[in-house]
């Protein structure tokens, strides 16, 4: 199964494409679409969706793995993510790539085995199951490769299986 994993942003979007076999995971290609900062919002936007796009043309994913949105603090952020969000949501629709959505909580434990790790802990076991030299930097690629990687253990479990199906 081939895995698309994004981590949703305006600024960076990290991505990583994985492929899996249930048991092991492959790295195709991680890293990050990037928007000027003084770039209109709606240009960024555009820049999102065509680099989403294009790699989704090129690798042609089985599933897209995207964090879903919490935010707590200021909502002006959070509101121009979600609209980052929209368009990668909508490249993934308009190229017919299933989405599934995972909460950080879902990712850490699936990724590590415990909800409460730390950042740290995500990225270095990120490393270690994907057999990379090194964490991929920026952070938000290690993030959307730690959600591909957690999309796919859900994939390859009984109970993950019911969960995508939506019957719990």
């Amino acid at each position: 199964m081939k895995i698309l994993g994004i981590d949703p942003g305006y600024a960076i979007i990290g991505y990583g494409v994985i492929e899996s076999d249930s048991i092991k995971f492959k790295p195709l290609e991680y890293g990050a679409v990037t928007t000027p900062a003084k770039t209109e919002f709606c240009l960024r936007l555009n820049q999102i969706y065509n680099g989403i796009t294009a790699i989704i043309q090129k690798y042609n994913p089985e599933a897209l793995a995207i964090e879903k949105l919490f935010f707590n603090t200021n909502t002006a952020t959070a509101i121009d993510v979600a609209q980052a969000r929209g368009v990668i949501l909508l490249a993934a629709a308009k190229s017919n790539v299933p989405v599934y959505e995972y909460t950080p909580l879902q990712v850490k434990q699936s990724v590590t085995g415990y909800g409460r790790a730390e950042k740290k802990q995500v990225m270095e076991m990120v490393r270690s199951l994907l057999n990379l030299k090194a964490v991929p930097k920026p952070d938000d690629t290690a993030d959307a490769l730690a959600l591909a990687v957690c999309h796919a253990n859900y994939a390859a479990s009984s109970f993950g299986k019911i969960y995508l199906e939506g019957k719990i």
